[in-house]
């Protein structure tokens, strides 16, 4: 195990320590392979599934997992008009679970995410039974605080390098505090518990994953 391995699974196994304090189930996982496969053991089979605009869970293959399983998949980007991506959208709020990734976690295990639509921050809220959360040991920092700065000076701007939206951000790569209507940071969600205990899984990677 390298030094870089070995910090990132201590760290993590104390986050996760600290999210379980909260009411999260959470686990540490070293591979993002072995993070698709933990989070298809929590995921039971038949159950509909949905996910919000997440790289990292792309990235390590579970939305392809579980568009190839035997799961009721709802894929907002298998949409072919923007009817059928805002029917998604509204479905995945139903979902059995929701799949989505956090721009943020403190090492007091708290969860920060922005959202340009809402939709995703919406299910981590409330809505789909269980909201399973993938993030890289890249996403974890100090505090809520820091956890918020990282989301909105780190992850919005490496986000619109993808959507390239008419934002400050988009342009310079620094965040603009805008009110552009095409701004990514419209809602700012901290979670600081679970509630109902357990209701949000939490599956911490020792990679870089995401921004």
């Amino acid at each position: 195990m390298t030094p870089r391995e070995s910090f990132n699974e201590k760290r993590g196994n104390t986050v996760v320590k600290n999210l379980q304090g909260r009411g999260f189930d959470a686990c540490y996982c070293r591979s993002g392979e072995e993070a698709r496969e933990k989070a298809l053991e929590w995921i039971k089979e038949g159950s509909s599934v949905a996910w919000g605009g997440s790289m990292t869970i792309r990235d390590i293959g579970l939305t392809e997992a579980v568009n190839k399983g035997n799961y009721q998949a709802i894929d907002r980007d298998a949409a072919e008009t923007p009817e059928e991506k805002q029917k998604a959208a509204m479905d995945a709020l139903s979902a059995d679970y929701f799949l989505t990734s956090a721009n943020g976690v403190s090492e007091d295990g708290q969860l920060v995410n922005v959202d340009g639509n809402g939709n995703r921050v919406a299910a981590i809220v409330f809505g789909p039974k269980y909201v399973i959360v993938v993030a890289g040991m890249n996403k974890v920092v100090r505090t809520a605080e820091d956890a918020m700065v990282r989301a909105r000076t780190v992850a919005a701007p490496l986000n619109q390098q993808r959507f390239l939206k008419n934002t400050p951000c988009t342009l310079t790569g620094v965040c603009g505090d805008c009110k552009s209507p095409e701004c990514i940071c419209n809602q700012l969600l901290t979670t600081r518990n679970c509630r109902p205990a357990g209701r949000i899984k939490v599956i911490l990677v020792g990679e870089e994953l995401g921004y």
